[in-house]
This record gives C-alpha cells, structure tokens and sequence, in this order.
C-alpha cells in the first residue's frame, strides 16, 4: 500500500503526528486508524465475494484486479493466450532488422541480402529500378528560372 514511501517520508510522517496529537493521544488515534482501515477491507472483501456469487459459476476465476486496464492488456495479449495470432506476429517483427534497413536506406547502402535473395547488384549499379540515388543533390534551376508555386503549402 505504501511502496514508494521512504524511510525519511515515514520519519517526518511520525514527527508530524507526534506533534499534532501529542504523545498521550497517538497510541488511540493509531488504533483507530488501523481498525478502520480493517473494516474498510473486510467490506471490500465481502462486497467483491458477494459480487463474485451472484456472477455464477462460470466467472468463479473473476478476479478485480483484471479490470485494471494495464492487467487486462498484458494479460490479454501477452499471456498464452493466442486467440488473435499475436504470438506470430511478435516473432515476427525484427525491430533491429528494421531498423538496420531504414538506416542503410538513408546512407545509401544497400540492405544486406536476405535467404530467399540471390546475388546483390554490382557496386556502382542502382539498389533497384526507379530508387533515388540519395547520395545524389538534386539538379539546381537555372538563375531565371522560378521555382514552382504551390498556394495551398503557404
């Protein structure tokens, strides 16, 4: 419940009660406390129990914690559960692969040659019919010559 609370937090949280209700009242006021929080959790647990009844047998595994949306994604779609084909398409995906074409593709490279590839083209010869060369600067207009005006890009 109190995960990220320090042991400075807990120090200042006890200073801070010691001063507000006195050293003779905290032992009642702790009490208190911890007996609420304790009724609080016994009426969670019979509302979740009483919920859990009136769904019937075939949500007997229900758990709450699965409408957090968080769980219900990574349980949905990372657990075993393949219903969609996720598992596939996961192994799939080569991220590094991807990006490894994308960079070559910018620097002009070309991508390394897969299996089901044959011989890569000579150097010099164009990666495929219709590529731009990006190592190539475009052609400049010449001095009189206006570049084309496009109303709708101003």
């Amino acid at each position: 419940m109190f995960n990220d609370i320090g042991a400075l937090e807990l120090v200042t949280l006890v200073v801070l009660a010691v001063l507000v209700f006195g050293p003779e009242k905290l032992p009642k006021v702790i009490q208190d406390v911890t007996r609420t929080i304790r009724k609080i959790r016994e009426f969670s647990d019979s509302a979740k129990d009483d919920i859990r009844s009136e769904l019937g047998p075939q949500f007997k595994d229900f758990e709450f914690e699965d409408l957090n949306p968080k769980t219900f994604v990574r349980k949905q779609l990372m657990d075993g559960n393949d219903d969609l084909g996720l598992k596939e398409i996961r192994e799939s995906f080569d991220l590094r692969k991807e990006m490894a074409d994308v960079t070559d593709a910018v620097n002009g490279r070309e991508a390394a040659p897969s299996a089901g590839t044959t011989a890569a083209p000579a150097a010099g010869a164009p990666a495929a019919a219709g590529a731009p060369d990006l190592l190539k600067k475009p052609a400049q207009p010449a001095r009189d010559e206006r570049p084309p005006f496009d109303a709708d890009a101003t």
